[in-house]
């Protein structure tokens, strides 16, 4: 199983999504069918669903024949491209819920995007085979491959939409960096301390990388030990992509970085500034700063996940 795949095995009823926020170009009224639906599969994770509805008819928005009524040359219909008689199956096997057509219709988003949540599940997300599952949704391997890289795509998006900067309500992409966080923020207060490696490591405090080592170690991701070598180690974000929770965030310039923090939503990071400072929140970006870029050492975007301290 790839890594793509693997990750959206996350289980959507953990994931914490705001449909009333923009997320990519989802619709808010197919947001909240995709978050509802998929529990119903337990281990698929919306953003296939999302990912099918996109492909198949922009959610529900391509002008063309069988998509509000009618059918394509093929036969499919709906804002989900069901054939009549696999949607007839489908809705035989399983009772759709309260909240679309009587009887449920193909046409109908309720009961199309459910009935697709139904569909993945008997053909391989119950077993564990999303790439089957998706497969038996349209034969082709490209296609298989277009849901899974547009999935990955919406859960970025969405855990754009959750990093709040709130250690109280700590939001993040995936587990790796919800433990990072949760580490970092459990440190504020303590003295900047230069070459500290905080109370694991023996010192009363930290300084800049010493934090977000640490924070890492917590999480399982061995980090190196200096600001400077962990920009070099990246993987970079982008220039011009969005930052996730969990991001380092590094100042000076790619030769000489000499300080990083540890980004964690809503333009906020977490950061051992400078003696005299303890580990605080800060801006990421302010007046005057010479913001070198930014790191991704936990990858995998494609389960949100959150904690209240």
């Amino acid at each position: 199983m790839s890594a793509v795949v693997d990750a959206l095995f996350g289980g959507s009823s953990t994931t914490p999504v705001d449909c009333t926020k923009p997320i990519a170009d989802i619709p808010p009224d197919y947001c909240r069918l995709y978050i509802t639906a998929a529990p119903y599969c337990p281990g698929l994770d919306w953003t296939v669903l999302a990912a099918i509805g996109k492909i198949e008819t922009d959610h529900g928005r391509l002008q063309a024949p069988g998509v509000t009524e009618g059918e394509n040359h093929a036969g499919a219909a709906g804002p989900m491209q069901f054939l009549a008689p696999t949607f007839n199956g489908v809705i035989a096997a399983h009772q759709i819920p309260p909240g679309g057509a009587t009887p449920p219709s193909r046409y109908n988003p309720h009961d199309a995007v459910h009935a697709a949540a139904f569909l993945l599940c008997d053909e391989g997300v119950r077993r564990g085979d999303l790439r089957a599952a998706i497969f038996a949704y349209n034969h082709a391997d490209w296609y298989v491959d277009m849901v899974l890289d547009q999935a990955a795509r919406y859960a970025e998006a969405a855990a754009i939409s959750v990093g709040n900067g709130d250690c109280n309500a700590i939001q993040a992409p995936n587990p790796v960096t919800l433990t990072a966080i949760n580490y970092a923020c459990g440190m504020r207060g303590l003295p900047y301390v230069w070459g500290g490696n905080g109370p694991d490591g023996g010192h009363t405090g930290f300084d800049c990388s010493g934090l977000t080592k640490a924070a890492y170690a917590a999480a399982g991701v061995n980090l190196p030990r200096t600001a400077q070598t962990q920009f070099d180690a990246g993987p970079r974000v982008p220039t011009g992509q969005p930052l996730l929770p969990g991001d380092l965030v590094f100042y000076g310039t790619p030769d000489n970085i000499h300080h990083v923090g540890l980004y964690i939503g809503a333009g906020l990071m977490i950061n051992a500034p400078t003696f005299g400072q303890p580990v605080q929140i800060d801006n990421h970006r302010y007046n005057g700063d010479d913001y070198a870029g930014a790191t991704r050492p936990a990858t995998s975007t494609a389960t949100m996940v959150s904690a209240q301290n």
